[in-house]
This record gives structure tokens, C-alpha cells and sequence, in this order.
């Protein structure tokens, strides 16, 4: 592949992952709104805020280092949410894509719970693994946000530890703030057996649909 990232429709069962368009901002914005009890330490736009977020993150895209999606219910045909690939890694030699970050995730509170996640994690690992062929997947959250990092451990992402004051926090007040953040990984060694497991507890959810 080129030097820059470029993530193509990626569907499943339960979720289908579309290059995020402006054509997707009507649907986030309602997304966004639903349920906010869970976004303490995410930052998610409100509804007024969509339209410049997605342009950032089509200016972002434009960069070729961040591959951002529309998370797209299968059962309701509704935007719930996005996410991204971010931040690749190219190995000089012969500018290989060697590792990529899974990240910008979020849903609204109606798709928390139901699978889309599981799912929408594997579509983006399988990609990542068996058509990029990277040798690492990096995930990060807030390390107080524990909701965030458990979503991260239950898709089979290995703790690595804690970055001090790693990244810019997101948290309601801290604005200008640095946070520690909790590091994630999968790597290629390991991905066949995370992908059964993965593809289980994703069938589980699709029995009860």
C-alpha cells in the first residue's frame, strides 16, 4: 500500500464501517445526543459541534494518517457512531504499513452493549492483519476511564501498562491538561487466536438478534 492510510467500506453482520462523509453528519449528530452518561472521559461532540467535526476529521484524513469511519447499524440502517484507523507506522525499508492505531471510537448509548463494538473491532484487526499485514494493532484510552478500558481488553487487546501525562486530555474541565493513558495492543502473532474468540462473542450477539 501507499504511504498514507486508506480504509475501505468494511461490512459485517451487525455493523457496516463507512469512510465517514458529510453525508453521515445528520445521523452522528443525532448519535451524539442520545446518551452522554457514559462519555466522561471521551470527548464526543455535541449535535451543534458535528459539521466541524467531521471536517477535522476529513482534514485529518486528507493528511493520509487517519482512516475515519461512520459506525452504520445493520438492523436500524442508523449511524451509531464512528471510529478510525490513526497514527501509521511505515517500515522505511520498503514503506510497509507495520503497525496502525484503532481509535476516535465512539457510539451512541443505544449500540453500547449489542455487539456493534465486538464487531467493529474485528472488521478493522482483519483488515489490519490479513490485508495490510501489520505486525501490531495499538489501542489507548484514558487509564481512569475504565469503561473504556475494559470495552479495549473484552475485544482481546493486551494491557501494556500506563503512559504518564501521554496524551491531551479529554475529560469535561481539563482542557489544556495532559492525562495518563492506558496502552493496548494485539500483534500479528497473536491475532488467529483473538479472531476465533472474537468471532464467538460476536456470533453470540448476532443468536440474540
Amino acid at each position: 500500500m501507499s504511504s498514507t492510510l486508506e480504509g475501505p467500506v468494511l461490512e459485517g453482520t451487525l455493523v457496516r464501517l463507512e469512510p465517514l462523509e458529510h453525508r453521515h453528519a445528520a445521523g452522528l449528530a443525532v448519535a451524539a445526543e442520545e446518551n452522554r452518561g457514559t462519555y466522561a472521559y471521551t470527548w464526543v461532540p455535541r449535535a451543534d459541534e458535528i459539521g466541524d467535526y467531521v471536517d477535522a476529521q476529513l482534514a485529518r484524513a486528507a493528511t493520509g494518517f487517519v482512516a475515519p469511519y461512520a459506525q452504520v447499524s445493520l438492523a436500524s440502517g442508523r449511524v451509531v457512531g464512528a471510529t478510525a484507523y490513526l497514527d501509521p507506522r511505515f517500515l522505511l525499508s520498503d514503506d510497509r504499513l507495520d503497525a496502525v492505531e484503532v481509535g476516535f471510537t465512539w457510539l451512541a448509548g443505544s449500540a453500547q452493549g449489542t455487539g456493534v463494538n465486538a464487531e467493529a473491532k474485528l472488521l478493522l484487526f482483519r483488515h489490519a492483519f490479513e490485508e495490510w499485514g501489520v505486525s501490531r494493532v495499538d489501542l489507548k484510552t484514558d487509564a481512569r476511564n475504565s469503561r473504556s478500558r475494559a470495552a479495549i481488553a473484552s475485544v482481546g487487546a493486551h494491557f501494556e501498562g500506563v503512559l504518564r501525562n501521554w496524551s491531551r486530555s479529554w475529560a469535561p474541565g481539563e482542557d489544556g491538561l495532559l492525562r495518563d493513558s492506558a496502552i493496548f495492543s494485539l500483534t500479528a502473532r497473536e491475532w488467529p487466536e483473538r479472531r476465533a474468540r472474537l468471532e464467538e462473542r460476536v456470533a453470540r450477539f448476532r443468536s440474540r438478534t
